[in-house]
């Protein structure tokens, strides 16, 4: 199991279209992809309950990844985060 913490910097937190770009460069892993803010987990492959965490600026949050290619998709995540989050 992969896992990292992250603290969102885009003044707006995670929206629809960072969300909506996540979801896709989540899918073609196998892995288990789950972000967790507070006692509030879920998977990443799915956009309404990633947008209804409700995570914004300022917010911390723990992404786990397990599976066949969790050194991947760990990495392209955590990639992503640092890029547009």
């Amino acid at each position: 199991m992969k896992s990292f913490t992250y603290t969102i910097t885009d003044p707006v937190g995670i929206h629809a279209r960072p969300a909506g770009i996540l979801v896709k460069a989540v899918k073609p892993f196998q892995s288990t992809c789950k972000i967790t803010k507070g006692a509030k987990t879920v998977d990443l492959r799915k956009l309404m309950a990633l947008m209804g965490m409700g995570v914004k600026c300022g917010d911390t949050v723990e992404v786990t990844i397990e599976g066949p290619d969790e050194d991947t998709a760990a990495a392209t995540i955590e990639k992503f985060f640092k890029d547009n989050l």
